[in-house]
């Protein structure tokens, strides 16, 4: 079924030779090097070349990233940094290691082609791991470019599941997931421009299109690219507690937790970047009108378009059907209010198009998972002062 992953592997050879014996160990030695080594490759460190130095070996996690070809490195190389971070600031320091991260790739060879020319070099072949082999998680960065590399995924993934801990998917990576599966019936989330593909395709997954991440017991998914750092760090949070998140959070100049599990994207900001010709005019004039009829009969007709035509080519262009871009515009305007006025909850739902303060409550909690009491009281004193 494969060899077994975690196994000493030729990477650690260049410390074979003072692996202590017979339980004598040098430990300033071991120490000494394994510091040597970290600065020189942290990714190469091997349970076994740490010489048999009192180390926690027990509770350390077993982390899998697989990285499909063509896709952006920083994704799988900015994941693993953080979760390396969690063994540089643990309380325990040299005492304990909290990860052991394997990047694993399905091509042939070892090596990961990025989409910007670099590339990253795979501990594994995807094939060449058993899948019966434990794992404490599984993490599966995207879709990849080439569906026989995603039906390669989903096959292992199938076998793998049972044997792990928990499973993560960054970005289009959901799609995979929902292939296995495993997101039947649970809460989802992907890169906002697949959201509704994913849930055309896989109708048993509750994808959902505003928290950056969601857990649904051991099954964890993100939004785009970056909101997959965000995941890591729940990750590591729910792994050793708040405490250490939030020093990697502060080495990484990050939010620990973004404000309000905010949305994957502004696409209401940069539609004049993103969008050309009648549909780049009309995004302009909604966001100046969010308290119009923005029906899509409206819309269609203000760009002399049939309905089922203009539904067409504003999703392709922006990404979103009408009544999504609509209600997240919406959305958007009323969570700056709540953030920078003191207006009744009634009075921002008037301005914002939402008619009723019911209408506003409702949404708010469906994307947000706050109310609009509770994002002000979070929020609101933080911009006033």
């Amino acid at each position: 079924m494969g060899q077994p992953l975690f196994a000493h592997s030729g990477h650690s050879a260049l410390f074979s030779s003072r692996r202590c014996r017979s339980g004598n160990v040098n430990h300033h030695l071991a120490e000494n090097t394994v510091s040597q080594a970290r600065k020189i490759a942290p990714f190469l460190i091997r349970p076994v070349d740490l010489f048999c130095k009192k180390i926690t070996f027990q509770d350390m996690k077993k982390i899998l990233i697989i990285v499909p070809d063509g896709g952006m490195l920083f994704e799988s190389a900015g994941i693993a940094d953080i979760l390396m971070q969690a063994n540089r600031l643990h309380p325990e320091g040299a005492s304990e290691i909290c990860y052991q991260v394997r990047l694993a790739t399905t091509q042939p060879h070892q090596v990961i082609h990025g989409q910007s020319g670099l590339n990253l070099l795979a501990d594994h072949r995807l094939h060449e791991i058993d899948p019966r082999d434990p794992l404490d998680t599984i993490i599966i960065t995207g879709r990849g470019q080439n569906p026989q590399e995603g039906i390669a995924v989903v096959d292992w993934l199938r076998l793998a599941a049972p044997h792990a801990r928990r499973i993560a998917s960054i970005c289009g990576g959901a799609m995979l997931l929902a292939q296995t599966g495993l997101l039947d019936g649970r809460r989802a989330t992907t890169h906002w421009k697949l959201l509704e593909t994913m849930q055309a395709e896989f109708p048993l997954v509750r994808v959902e299109g505003g928290p950056l991440y969601i857990q649904d017991e051991h099954i964890w998914t993100s939004g785009g690219v970056s909101s997959g750092f965000d995941l890591t760090l729940a990750l590591v949070e729910e792994d050793y507690g708040f405490s250490l998140a939030r020093d990697i959070a502060q080495d990484f100049v990050m939010y620990l937790r973004r404000p309000g599990g905010q949305l994957q994207f502004s696409r209401y900001n940069l539609q004049q970047t993103t969008t050309l010709g009648p549909i780049n005019d009309l995004l302009a004039w909604l966001l100046e009108n969010l308290t119009a009829d923005l029906s899509v009969d409206k819309l269609a007709e203000k760009v002399a378009m049939s309905p089922r035509n203009f539904t067409r080519v504003f999703t392709r262009e922006t990404g979103a059907s009408p009544a999504r871009y609509v209600a997240e515009a919406r959305l958007a305007a009323a969570r700056q209010r709540l953030e920078q006025t003191s207006d009744t909850l009634e009075r921002i739902a008037e301005q914002t198009g939402f008619g009723s303060s019911i209408n506003l409550r409702r949404l708010f909690e469906k994307q947000l998972h706050l109310t609009p009491g509770e994002y002000r009281q979070r929020f609101h004193s933080r911009r006033m002062a």
